[in-house]
């Protein structure tokens, strides 16, 4: 009879320990080791800030889509979509610059 290790079958090894964690599933942990009570977000980096460097990409990406409206196009449709979108990021990123000015800072 050979072994199989696919999923859903459970394999035992001498160096882990499986342990039931409450409103989780089963997990596996190291010899010797604790599970993992809780992880919060924030250890991940989730919730980061990306600091100056959005707010310089986003006023690039606003020059760049304002330079598209010259060209050799004729039909002008395309430039309100061209001032709308450039539009709506340069409200977001005025937004994003008040918000970081009134952010309560630990």
């Amino acid at each position: 009879m050979s072994e199989h290790h696919g999923p859903g079958v459970r394999q035992d090894n001498a160096l882990t320990t499986r342990v039931n964690q409450p409103n989780r599933e089963e997990g596996v942990v190291r010899a010797g080791e604790h599970p993992v009570e809780e992880e919060r977000p924030e250890d991940w980096g989730w919730h980061g800030r990306s600091g100056k460097w959005a707010q310089i990409a986003g006023w690039l990406t606003v020059l760049s889509m304002l330079a598209y409206t010259w060209g050799n196009h004729e039909g002008r449709m395309e430039d309100l979509w061209l001032f709308g979108i450039a539009a709506g990021l340069v409200v977001m990123l005025l937004w994003d610059l008040r918000r970081k000015r009134t952010a309560w800072r630990p």
